[in-house]
């Protein structure tokens, strides 16, 4: 019984034809795709406006070699390199800091060297508007020098002056230990802004050279590697000196 009911409903199936697309039809299709496509709205995009730095320089095509500090170092397009401490009460607040506003605000204070300020007058006053006019003229002559982006020679300049392990002491027992440690993206940035400004400061300190040529020939000798002419190279190689002897 099963059988002849299954071969009824075989017989009583149609078999359909479906006919074949023609060329003609599939391309009135594809218009009809086109068309809709045409008319429907598209979406909005946010006109995000690029600004040179001063209104000279491109900060977006700035090449970071050393993958390390690719994302430390803040290189977005802004017309004028200060924030006035927006970020200031953040975690990690330097990240939205501009890498030129970070070199203005060591110009300012250059930094600690013997337990004292190397400095405390000058150009290193305090004075934004100041030190925001200088670091203009140092990129010019950088500028003028190169015949290059001045971001990028500046960049690279801390590229090659950052610290890669430096030596921290602990007290075990009654004697003082000095160990080798990694230095951390960050704190290499913030070593290499204080080696070249304090640099700059001692060539420039009761020398008949201004600052702004002393910042210029150190931040040139540093993307040139040039060790003899730069004093924050030595400095580099001095503490990595030691800290190999304190592994």
């Amino acid at each position: 019984m099963e059988e002849q009911l299954v071969e009824n409903l075989v017989n009583k199936m149609e078999t359909v034809d479906v006919p074949l697309l023609n060329e003609e039809a599939v391309k009135e299709k594809k218009e009809e795709t086109e068309k809709k496509e045409e008319t429907k709205p598209k979406k909005k995009t946010k006109y995000i406006p690029k600004f040179l730095l001063f209104g000279r320089w491109d900060t977006s095509a700035i090449v970071v070699k050393d993958r390390g500090l690719a994302v430390y170092l803040n290189l977005s397009s802004m017309l004028i390199p200060r924030n006035y401490g927006r970020h200031a009460g953040r975690k990690f607040h330097k990240l939205d800091m501009s890498i030129v506003e970070r070199l203005m605000n060591k110009m300012m204070i250059p930094g600690h060297k013997s337990k004292k300020h190397v400095i405390s007058s000058g150009a290193a006053g305090g004075k934004s508007e100041r030190v925001m006019r200088l670091t203009k003229e140092v990129l010019s002559k950088i500028e003028q020098q190169t015949k290059q982006n001045p971001v990028q020679v500046l960049v690279t300049a801390i590229e090659n002056v950052a610290l890669l392990e430096e030596i921290t002491a602990y007290q075990m027992g009654g004697i003082m230990v000095r160990k080798a440690v990694v230095t951390s993206p960050q704190r290499r940035i913030d070593w290499a802004l204080r080696l070249i400004t304090q640099a700059a400061y001692q060539k420039s300190f009761n020398n008949k050279k201004n600052i702004v040529d002393a910042m210029t020939s150190e931040i040139m000798a540093c993307y040139n590697k040039d060790v003899q002419n730069s004093n924050a190279m030595r400095e580099r190689e001095r503490i990595e000196r030691e800290a190999e002897g304190a592994r």
